[in-house]
């Protein structure tokens, strides 16, 4: 199953929220995010974090779970949450804007979370796929001088075919080598046996042989 979660970032624009939120798919709100998602007129199933920031008054009783631990970030605990009650796929908004250790808190929640779920964090003008040895193949076209980067956010074995610079099983700590590659009017293929990303411009989707 999909899901979506709603961040308590900067509201994200129309055609982001559109081309996330299908009808049929769940959106969970974290924490204040789900008031956010409420100023869309988006349909929010639950309110999931410790709900600090939340305005509870909007939210019947039943909508709000609470997730108290403190030694992992609302993010995370709810992307553990929503795996643990069946949910594979989790696509991420509202996660712009804020201060730097909200931000780079996002990009942590790739590394502890549970790697067998598909994860995809959506940008106004970008989507992060994560990429690890649960994931499989990620493939994504990418037109000729298209910019896409990759970066390995702890150390993996990666490979990458079908773009100006590719890389063959080649370990990789995070660094800028997979800033700025470019495609080359094909499928871009990402392999990696540990937690990286593939950043695309927005329009691109991912594919899974």
């Amino acid at each position: 199953m999909r899901a979506v979660v709603w961040c308590n970032g900067r509201l994200p624009s129309q055609f982001v929220v559109d081309s996330v939120i299908d009808d049929g798919v769940s959106v969970f709100g974290i924490d204040g995010g789900a008031d956010r998602a409420r100023e869309f007129g988006i349909s929010v199933e639950e309110v999931l974090g410790d709900l600090d920031s939340v305005d509870r008054s909007h939210w019947e009783a039943g909508a709000l779970r609470e997730l108290s631990d403190q030694s992992s970030s609302d993010l995370s605990k709810s992307i553990e949450y929503l795996w643990t009650i069946g949910y594979s796929e989790i696509d991420i908004i509202g996660i712009e804007g804020g201060d730097l250790g909200h931000s780079l808190g996002a990009w942590a929640s790739l590394v502890e979370t549970a790697p067998e779920i598909a994860l995809r964090m959506h940008f106004e003008d970008s989507v992060a796929h994560r990429v690890n040895s649960h994931s499989g193949e990620i493939r994504i076209y990418c037109e000729s001088g298209e910019e896409f980067s990759v970066f390995a956010l702890e150390r993996s074995r990666i490979t990458i075919s079908g773009a100006e610079w590719e890389l063959d099983d080649e370990e990789v700590g995070f660094c800028t080598l997979g800033l700025n590659n470019i495609g080359i009017g094909k499928e871009v293929s990402v392999r990696s046996n540990g937690t990286t990303v593939i950043i695309s411009k927005r329009v691109t989707l991912p594919h899974r042989p």
